[in-house]
């Protein structure tokens, strides 16, 4: 009987498995590693967008500052996304049987996609309006820009909300 390719994969991850849940120190170091990148990533793209959704309506150097706090936001932004990336992929290897079942696990795959959208929604924006003069800066782009910041409050939260479920449903 011909092995499905999920259980040729769960075989070729066994000796990770066992690692993993046989080594309480890698287990520990792997999730602080995963809930640190949430906290930190997530912290300073949600302290970002709080910072746009205030200057959008405020004066032109209220707003100059915002482009330059969101510009400044991406590079640890994206190192805590590699981070998550890398601890996740730890995490599901553990224990794939599980995951690639998991309709929770799944659902928030498409939330961390969405995220990563909107991410880039928001730094095209973001580059668009600090190569234009404030003099030209026009207000459906800062009407966008706001809402990929709300956009953004929202999927962090939701990705929080089901990594939790996640875990409980595991």
């Amino acid at each position: 009987m011909a092995t499905s390719p999920l259980q040729t994969l769960v075989h070729l991850l066994a000796p990770w498995q066992s690692t993993f849940s046989n080594s309480k120190p890698i287990a520990t170091a792997v999730i602080f590693v995963h809930l640190g990148a949430l906290l930190f990533g997530g912290g300073v793209a949600v302290a970002t967008d709080r910072v746009t959704l205030r200057a959008r309506h405020g004066p032109a150097g209220d707003r100059v500052h915002c482009l330059g706090q969101l510009h400044m936001a991406h590079r640890p932004v994206l190192v805590s996304l590699g981070l998550l990336f890398m601890s996740g992929l730890l995490m599901v290897t553990a224990d794939i049987e599980t995951f690639v079942k998991s309709p929770v696990y799944w659902a928030k795959m498409t939330l961390v996609v969405l995220l990563l959208a909107n991410g880039l929604v928001l730094e095209k924006t973001e580059t668009a309006l600090r190569h234009t003069p404030t003099s030209q800066w026009d207000a459906a782009v800062w009407t966008r820009l706001a809402r990929t910041a709300r956009v953004s409050i929202a999927l962090w939260t939701a990705v929080v909300l089901a990594g939790t479920i996640l875990v409980n449903a595991s």
